[in-house]
């Protein structure tokens, strides 16, 4: 009997707490997503991408971060049949292309066996490396890289 008395107090304690919250939250009308006024089950267009900084790579702000891409792939296809990053940055092509190689751990599959060509998990590039860009945070952001610390 006392277990019960526990739980229906501490649901009623639940229910509490999470009207309390949604009454001081923000009204739905003033959330704002950085998607815009488009619902999540609608797509958009990418947008342009402005302000690329081709030429030198910008240094990498921590230690695992994906290397940033120093040039435009705007007209770059990649699609689960063609990656035209792979012209240049594949082995052999990269020597010719004077082009960065790719990792030898995007040669390992999930289980780190050693592949002959580039693991399915790490075919399509720009989920991890973007253009360098000079653009504005869109949020506020104290991140410091340990470079400068």
């Amino acid at each position: 009997m006392k277990i019960g008395l526990k739980l229906i107090a501490a649901a009623v304690g639940l229910v509490l707490v999470a009207a309390t919250m949604m009454s001081t939250g923000a009204p739905a009308g003033e959330i704002r997503s950085l998607r815009g006024e488009l619902g999540v089950e609608e797509n958009n267009a990418a947008p342009d991408i402005h302000n690329v900084r081709e030429g030198k790579p910008l240094d990498r702000a921590y230690r695992q971060q994906p290397p940033l891409i120093p040039h435009k792939i705007d007209r770059y296809e990649i699609d689960l049949k063609v990656n035209q990053c792979l012209r240049c940055h594949d082995w052999p092509n990269n020597t010719r292309e004077n082009a960065p190689k790719v990792s030898e751990t995007h040669y390992q599959d999930r289980a780190g066996n050693r592949l002959d060509q580039i693991a399915g998990t790490r075919w399509f590039c720009t989920q991890c490396h973007v253009p360098q860009t000079d653009a504005l945070p869109l949020v506020d952001n104290k991140f410091t890289p340990a470079s400068a610390r």
